[in-house]
């Protein structure tokens, strides 16, 4: 599976929750893609975002969108946000 984390740099709800993504990325065997809202609108306009940001997508290996969140996260709210969709083996 792999997170999009679409961001930007004068978000300043992005500047506190990517960082606070990685932490938590560690933990789990996810693959991290990130898209910058205003660098690579071409690819973020597919993913119809709208405005409120950051916006972590997680994708499966077919590349279908199991489930989203946006705006600030702390590290619990992502940590449950990927657990809830872990694959189990």
């Amino acid at each position: 599976m792999k997170v999009i984390a679409i961001h930007a740099l004068w978000c300043i709800a992005c500047l506190k929750t990517v960082p606070n993504l990685k932490e938590v990325l560690k933990k789990y065997p996810y693959e991290l893609e990130e898209l910058d809202y205003d660098m690579d609108m071409d690819k973020v306009e597919k993913y119809n975002v709208g405005t409120i940001l950051p916006v972590f997508i997680l994708e499966d290996e077919t590349g279908t969108e199991v489930n989203r969140i946006k705006g600030e996260k702390s590290k619990k709210e992502l940590e449950i946000f990927l657990e809830s969709n872990q694959v189990k083996k």
